[in-house]
C-alpha cells in the first residue's frame, strides 16, 4: 500500500477513535507534558540570557518526545501504525472541543446564564463572572472557531505532512505557545521562541481552516471578513480563521471582551447579528463539517494514489 494511502487510512482512524472514546478522563499525555513544561520553564526562566533559556526549555521539552515518536516509526510495520494512530488520537481534540462548547450552548439555551456562564470560563481566557448571554454567545463561538484550528484542523494538516511525529511536534509546540507565548514580564523574552515556532507551524494549516470554514458557509462573507478584518487582529493565524469563521456565520465577534479585570476593546469580526445561542451551535455544527470535509478528502486523495500505483 502507497505510503500516503496508509495515512490516509491511518487518519481516519485517529479521528474514529477520537469519536468513540473521546480525550483519556486521567493521565492525559498533554497535562502530563504541561507539567514537565512548568518545570522547565520555573527552572530556567531567569532575566538574563531570556530568549536563550526559553529556546533551550523548548528544546529540552519537544525534542525528545518528537525523536522517541520518530524512532518508534522507523519500526515499520504494526509498531509505526500504532504510533500514527495513537498519537493522532492523543492530539485530536474534535470530540472535547464539542462536547465543552455544547456545554454552555445547552445552559444558554435553557436561559440558565450562571451556568453558561461557569461552562464558558473552562475554555476560554477572559472574565467570565458578568459576561452577558450574547459575550457568553461570542466568548464560545469565537473558542470553537479558534481551536477549531489548533485542536483539529491544524493537527490533521501536520499528520499528514509528518505521521504521527508530525502531529505530535504541532501539539506539542501549540501547547508551549498557549503556556509561555504572552508578552509580560514573566514571559516577554522567554517564551518569544515558543510564539514564533508555533506562528510558523500554524500559517498553512490557519488558512486552510479559513478556507474551509469560508467553503462550508456563507462563503462571500467568510472571504469579505478574511480579507478586510483578518489582518487588524493581532494573531496572524487566529485572525484569519475566526475573521472566515465569524463571516461563514454572519455573526458580528471580537469587540469589547473583559480580561483582568479591564475592557479590551478588539477589532470587530464578521458582519450581522450579535452572537446568541444559536450561533454557537452553529459554529459546532460547521467546524463538524469542515471535519467531514478534511476526513473525506484525505480518503480520496489516498484512493487516488492507491490507483495509480496500480494502473
Amino acid at each position: 500500500m502507497p505510503p500516503f494511502t496508509q495515512l490516509a487510512l491511518t487518519l481516519a482512524a485517529g479521528v474514529l477513535l477520537d469519536r468513540l472514546i473521546g480525550e483519556p478522563r486521567r493521565y492525559h499525555p498533554l497535562v502530563g507534558f504541561g507539567r514537565l513544561a512548568g518545570a522547565l520553564e520555573r527552572r530556567l526562566n531567569r532575566p538574563a540570557f531570556g530568549i536563550a533559556r526559553g529556546a533551550l526549555a523548548w528544546s529540552l521539552a519537544v525534542l525528545p518526545l518528537v525523536l522517541i515518536a520518530l524512532w518508534l516509526r522507523q519500526q515499520g510495520g504494526g509498531v509505526a501504525l500504532a504510533t500514527d494512530a495513537i498519537l493522532l488520537w492523543f492530539a485530536l481534540g474534535a470530540r472535547s472541543l464539542v462536547e465543552h462548547a455544547q456545554a454552555v450552548a445547552t445552559p444558554l439555551q435553557a436561559g440558565d446564564l450562571a451556568e453558561a456562564r461557569r461552562r464558558v470560563g473552562w475554555i476560554v481566557s477572559r472574565d467570565t463572572a458578568a459576561l452577558t448571554p450574547a459575550q457568553v454567545a461570542a466568548a464560545g463561538t469565537e473558542s470553537v472557531l479558534e481551536n477549531g484550528n489548533d485542536a483539529i484542523f491544524g493537527t490533521l494538516f501536520w499528520f499528514l505532512v509528518g505521521g504521527g511525529p508530525g502531529t505530535l511536534l504541532f501539539r506539542l509546540a501549540n501547547t508551549l505557545d498557549a503556556m509561555w507565548g504572552y508578552r509580560t514580564e514573566r514571559y516577554l523574552h522567554f517564551g518569544r521562541l515558543a510564539a514564533r515556532i508555533d506562528d510558523v507551524l500554524g500559517w498553512l494549516p490557519a488558512r486552510l481552516t479559513a478556507l474551509s470554514y469560508a467553503l462550508l458557509g456563507h462563503t462571500r462573507s467568510a472571504l469579505h471578513s478574511w480579507r478586510h478584518q483578518a489582518p487588524a487582529w493581532k494573531s496572524p493565524n487566529a485572525g484569519p480563521v475566526m475573521a472566515a469563521g465569524a463571516g461563514a456565520l454572519q455573526v458580528q465577534l471580537g469587540g469589547e471582551a473583559p480580561y483582568h479585570g479591564q475592557m479590551t476593546q478588539r477589532p470587530a469580526l464578521g458582519t450581522g447579528a450579535a452572537p446568541d445561542a444559536a450561533s454557537l451551535v452553529a459554529a459546532i455544527a460547521l467546524v463538524r463539517r469542515a471535519l467531514v470535509l478534511w476526513v473525506a478528502l484525505a480518503l480520496l486523495a489516498g484512493g487516488l494514489v492507491w490507483g495509480l500505483a496500480h494502473a
